[in-house]
């Protein structure tokens, strides 16, 4: 039976889906989303592990050290290239961290706050969230 929430990479070789209506939902700022993104910034949310399940494909891991010393895998498809979600974060046990722009119906989900947001650029425009210069305690 098909899950609340699905998604997949850019080409569909990889999918994935969780029942899980995220509690923290943040836009990233800081600049591990920005060269992980390729963007101004990164929106993402965390879904307990237990809950996400791979459905189709075997993404590729890349696993990465972030500013904070933390390790993560950055997984992503290795047909299209597209980045679909992180997993093993040192910082968050028992998490997968999903990238907002591979859920099917990303209209579900909407930004609870705006994090390192001293490392925001200049022209980009703070939205009317909760803001954070750093990790939210």
């Amino acid at each position: 039976m098909t899950k609340k929430h699905t998604a997949r990479c850019a080409c569909g070789a990889c999918r994935f889906e969780f029942e899980t209506d995220p509690a923290f939902v943040a836009v990233c700022h800081c600049n591990d989303c920005k060269k992980a993104s390729g963007g101004e910034a990164a929106t993402f949310f965390g879904v307990p592990t237990d809950d996400f399940t791979l459905t189709q494909g075997k993404p590729k891991a890349f696993h990465y050290i972030a500013d904070s010393g933390k390790g993560l895998d950055r997984n992503f498809c290795p047909d299209c290239g597209a980045r679909i979600f992180s997993s093993n974060l040192e910082s968050f046990p028992g998490l997968v961290f999903v990238t907002l722009g591979s859920l099917d119906r990303p209209e579900l989900i909407a930004p609870k706050l705006e994090m390192f947001t001293k490392r925001r650029l200049p022209w980009a425009k703070p939205l009317d969230l909760p803001q954070f210069p750093g990790m939210p305690a």
